[in-house]
């Protein structure tokens, strides 16, 4: 059997049911991150994320050409990615895509990791405008960087490992979302892919501030699309999933553009969060307007539908 033949997923639920831990691991392979035991009030939080030329960021024509040139006609297309070197982006998105799921835990970032493999004719100075990048969201989000290694590639890879600290009261899983909970997300979906994914900010202030604030059951970043990441709390929590279609809340970049919807339900690279609360609690964050309610967790095991009772597809962004 071939990895594409039972995708992404299928390989991390194979991988998972053939790993074994100790019972200092709360919680191993399946969520944002994994959470290790840290002391008597907090849980350490462990998380890693790898970027690819190509995948999560745009190639250049020719790898063997200055890539400052292949980017800025595409930072020109972008209305919410400022001017700064496509460089700077790449490693900014690299660490934020790790402080995302450090938020969706309900924790806080605390120590990082880099290891690259950089192409041999690649600038150094755009080495150093890359990891110009990350330290400059490292040091708006406190977060040291205290090591990491760097290997010789046919293509620019990134990978960052993210230490963090979560109160045990604060923890929030994919799997806590009970019957009749609210579905809410931070934020606009949509467009993200060609839009912001390189320059957004991890929605860490957000996160504490609703956990701090509220009782939350069920949490998790959209980074593969609305309806993958829904899927994911709904599969971990054995419960399904009624959406309202109308409440979505979809870019104003694409907003009237053909397809819309569907970018903001399967387009993913939004980072946004997606959680569960009760109703009456689901009320009162909207009616502060902190997240929008979306739509509302059913019984029905690993089912996404409609308000008028459709089944919608269970798709997104998948490696493989």
């Amino acid at each position: 059997m071939k990895i594409e033949q039972i995708g992404e997923f299928g390989l991390i639920d194979k991988i998972a049911r053939q790993t074994k831990t100790d019972r200092t691991v709360i919680k191993g392979i399946g969520d944002d991150t994994a959470v290790l035991k840290y002391s008597n009030k907090e849980y350490l939080l462990f998380t890693t994320d790898m970027l690819l030329e190509g995948v999560h960021f745009p190639k250049p024509p020719d790898t063997s050409q200055v890539y400052e040139t292949s980017f800025t006609c595409e930072v020109k297309k972008m209305s919410e990615v400022s001017p700064r070197s496509r460089f700077f982006n790449i490693g900014w998105k690299s660490l934020a895509c790790n402080i995302s799921d450090i938020a969706a835990m309900g924790g806080v970032p605390q120590y990082c990791l880099i290891s690259v493999g950089l192409p041999p004719n690649l600038e150094l100075k755009s080495v150093n405008q890359l990891y110009s990048g990350i330290k400059t969201l490292a040091r708006q989000f406190k977060i040291n960087v205290v090591g990491g290694d760097t290997i010789k590639s046919g293509k620019l890879i990134i990978n960052i490992c993210l230490l963090g600290k979560v109160k045990k009261k604060d923890l929030i899983l994919r799997s806590g979302a009970r019957k009749e909970d609210a579905i809410l997300v931070t934020g606009n979906l949509g467009g993200s892919i060609s839009e912001k994914n390189l320059n957004f900010t991890p929605r860490l202030k957000e996160a504490q501030y609703l956990v701090n604030n509220f009782k939350l059951h069920s949490m998790i970043d959209i980074s593969d699309g609305l309806i993958l990441d829904l899927y994911h709390i709904i599969k971990d929590s054995r419960k399904g999933a009624r959406l309202y279609l109308k409440e979505v809340p979809i870019s104003p970049l694409i907003k009237h553009k053909k397809g819309a919807l569907k970018q903001a339900l399967y387009g993913g690279e939004d980072f946004e969060l997606l959680f569960t609360a009760s109703k009456r609690t689901g009320q009162k964050i909207a009616a502060q307007k902190l997240a929008r309610i979306v739509g509302e967790i059913t019984a029905k095991n690993n089912s996404i539908e409609s308000s008028d009772g459709t089944k919608l597809n269970i798709d997104g962004y998948q490696h493989f």
